[in-house]
């Protein structure tokens, strides 16, 4: 038997919920589950509706108690709740509490391992007690980090005869993997609730599922040390700055014609206005894919034109930041190589060998340190730290995601205003 795919529906506002349910459930999932962020919004009347619309399917709610579990049980089971959840790390009197209360009320219990030290003696623990499910969840913030459940859920598969439920960053590529490591219940979320098209999303999740074999996707991938490039060429650096909460830009410096992409590792150096000699010599030591980020100063005469240009294009880097002047624009435009720069002058100045490489420089009230990625488009450039990388560009990629969701929304007659609720979350 395939394993059951769980929806989890992960939303602040009731309305947009139901409507990528009911295009889920027209795709195939089997549960639905009112998420966390759901409940703390709207409350247990999440559960409710969900009931109300779809009697025959098992809703869970994910409460992650962690106190008070009669309280918050009792309370689940009434609205409507086939399955609830109590956190792993919530005390054993806690997880006791919510069993035995679930039982007067034919209510089952799941018990989430997330953040949990040693998620497999504590789902025999929770086992011993009583708990009909074990929930093996990677956090989202954990998510962004690069970070998957399977090697946790093949142990706990092995550690424990109950069913196994299995959470974090599922798509229609590792669904496939899910299922061949044993688990029983394959919960989705941004896969399917960020989709354009979630009754496609949920029927290529359930194919993945029950053939075992990946379906491919470009979305809902989480980038590692070593996919960082083609994370960060996938999204804008307006995602990338929403990600990093408004911040990394580096104002005043300007591509220096239109349609520019550019991402790489910085190579940086430090000259002086008009001095070319380091710029240059930078080209030599720089690898294919690094962005030179040239502090001149954010002066003129010109340290970057053409001849530069030309060899940094053929020695294969990505691109090239100068916060300073460059010249010969027209030539650089039609050579097609991404050049941004604070000025544009057609006075060069001279080779004097001032400066230094490899060091860190201050360009546009930013600090930017060898190896911090640089990512420029036509709104502009960000700089993004070395140590989180990885994690900017899976939160870039999930801010792009979830616009592909909104846009299909005002496509189909909402508004902006609308499909973000403003008069319900604005100020007051």
């Amino acid at each position: 038997m395939a394993p059951i795919l769980q929806l989890a529906l992960d939303f602040l506002d009731l309305p947009r919920a139901l409507t990528v349910a009911e295009e889920a459930v027209r795709g195939g999932v089997d549960w639905l589950e009112a998420g966390t962020p759901l409940i703390k919004s709207e409350g247990l009347d999440a559960v409710r509706e969900l009931k109300r619309r779809w009697p025959g399917k098992v809703i869970l709610a994910d409460l992650k108690t962690m106190d008070a579990g009669r309280f918050e049980m009792e309370s689940a089971a009434k609205a409507g709740a086939r399955v609830a959840g109590v956190l792993g790390a919530a005390s054993d009197a806690t997880i006791t509490e919510c069993i035995e209360v679930a039982r007067n009320y034919g209510l089952e219990v799941i018990v989430d391992m997330i953040e949990v030290a040693d998620p497999v003696q504590r789902a025999r623990e929770a086992e011993a007690m009583g708990a009909d499910y074990i929930g093996i969840h990677t956090a989202i913030d954990q998510q962004m980090r690069g970070q998957t459940p399977f090697e946790t859920l093949a142990r706990v598969k092995e550690a424990v005869g109950i069913p196994v439920s299995v959470a974090g960053g599922i798509n229609s590529e590792t669904a496939a993997e899910a299922a061949r490591a044993g688990a029983d219940i394959i919960v989705v979320g941004g896969a399917i609730i960020k989709s354009a098209d979630a009754e496609r999303a949920s029927r290529e999740i359930r194919q993945a599922i029950e053939t075992q074999t990946a379906v491919s996707t470009e979305l809902y991938k989480r980038a590692t040390a070593d996919t960082i490039r083609p994370a960060l060429e996938a999204v804008s650096t307006a995602n990338i700055s929403d990600a990093m909460h408004r911040k990394g830009d580096l104002p005043g410096i300007r591509p220096v014609y239109p349609g520019i992409r550019m991402a790489g590792p910085a190579l940086t150096v430090r000259t002086y206005p008009g001095d070319w000699a380091k710029p240059v010599e930078a080209i030599d030591k720089a690898s294919a894919g690094d962005v030179l980020v040239i502090d001149a100063g954010g002066a003129g005469p010109a340290v970057w034109g053409e001849l530069a240009t030309h060899s940094a294009l053929v020695r294969g880097l990505a691109g090239v930041v100068v916060f300073g002047a460059v010249r010969d624009t027209p030539e650089i435009r039609e050579l097609r190589f991404p050049v941004f720069s604070s000025i544009v002058t057609p006075t060069a100045g001279e080779p004097k060998g001032f400066g230094e490489l490899d060091v860190p420089v201050n360009i546009a009230r930013a600090r930017i340190h060898p190896g911090d990625w640089i990512v420029g488009d036509d709104d502009g450039l960000v700089v993004i730290p070395r140590s989180s990388a990885a994690e900017v560009a899976n939160r870039a990629m999930d801010v792009l995601e979830r616009e592909n969701r909104l846009r299909r929304e005002i496509e189909d007659g909402s508004t902006l205003s609308e499909v973000a609720y403003l008069r319900k979350w604005e100020k007051t």
